[in-house]
């Protein structure tokens, strides 16, 4: 019998996993596939990479040992939001020969059929990769046409020279504490900072 394990996901505290889980058992159990584990991620929205979802980093970490299977979740939304996202996971579930079955897409990578829907949307996912990459490039291309600077503005001298000094005084704060006192973004400050990233100072940690 092949081990299965069930990833749930609800995006508010006032919802329920429950109906998600009956339904996918059932199905497993039509399948002849044993629930050996389930993984809930109570409360926490999709949008949130894998460090935020413990659950799920578990579920992945349990993978690449080879605990289980096959991976049964209600709907790809359930694993996250972006196309990308779900075919990473997935060809790191291919690479391990672990198994994908989504119930509301009705994808099934035991089947011939969910092989070639998960070759596709690998197709697809490129296409979405290139099609960011050209938007990006083109807004950089429109900004510079119209005489604007990518990045962030740059400072006044004089306030770049009180920070410097504030960065070079013996025992200072950490960078955090620098960009609020002078109310400027802490990357300001760390770019300010590297001539005395090797200086007796100290090291420049973000605070």
């Amino acid at each position: 019998m092949r081990r299965a394990v069930l990833y749930l996901r609800v995006s508010t505290l006032d919802q329920t996993t429950a109906n998600q889980e009956r339904e996918l058992r059932e199905i497993a159990g039509r399948m002849g596939c044993e629930i050996v584990r389930v993984y809930k991620d109570h409360g926490i929205s999709g949008t949130r990479g894998r460090d935020k979802r413990p659950a799920f980093d578990k579920l992945c970490r349990d993978a690449a040992r080879r605990e289980f299977d096959v991976v049964m979740a209600w709907s790809v939304d359930r694993l996250g939001r972006s196309l990308q996202d779900l075919v990473g996971f997935l060809s790191e579930l291919h690479a391990l020969k672990i198994d994908l079955f989504l119930h509301q897409q009705g994808l099934d990578t035991t089947t011939p059929a969910g092989k070639a829907m998960f070759q596709m949307m690998g197709v697809f996912a490129e296409f979405e990769r290139a099609m960011i990459q050209e938007r990006v490039r083109a807004g950089l291309a429109r900004a510079r046409d119209e005489g604007k600077r990518p990045g962030r503005p740059p400072i006044v001298p004089a306030l770049e020279k009180r920070i410097r000094e504030a960065l070079a005084t013996p025992g200072r704060p950490g960078v955090r504490v620098i960009a609020k006192q002078f109310g400027v973004h802490p990357g300001t400050v760390q770019r300010i900072s590297r001539p005395f990233e090797t200086s007796p100072v100290g090291a420049i940690a973000v605070q």
